[in-house]
């Protein structure tokens, strides 16, 4: 019987306006505000949005998601 290898749930980050994609393991980023913390950001500083639709910060995600930061901050 042949093992198969545990690949762990991942969701795919893309990082506006740099355009930098990460993958992300799925336990670090439950919902977007942990996401927002795991990136070192802080919050209310970027607009996560999947699918077009903005996500609050108590809306999980899942693996295989595509979501994408827009950072918003002003700088000046």
């Amino acid at each position: 019987m042949e093992q198969q290898e545990f690949k762990e749930p991942t969701l795919t980050v893309i990082l506006q306006p740099e355009e930098e994609t990460l993958i992300i393991p799925r336990h670090k980023a439950k919902n977007t505000a942990r996401l927002i913390e795991y990136l070192g950001m802080r919050p209310y500083t970027a607009l996560v949005a999947r699918n077009g639709i903005p996500l609050t910060p108590d809306v999980p995600l899942y693996p295989g998601q595509t979501i994408i930061v827009r950072k918003v901050m002003s700088s000046g």
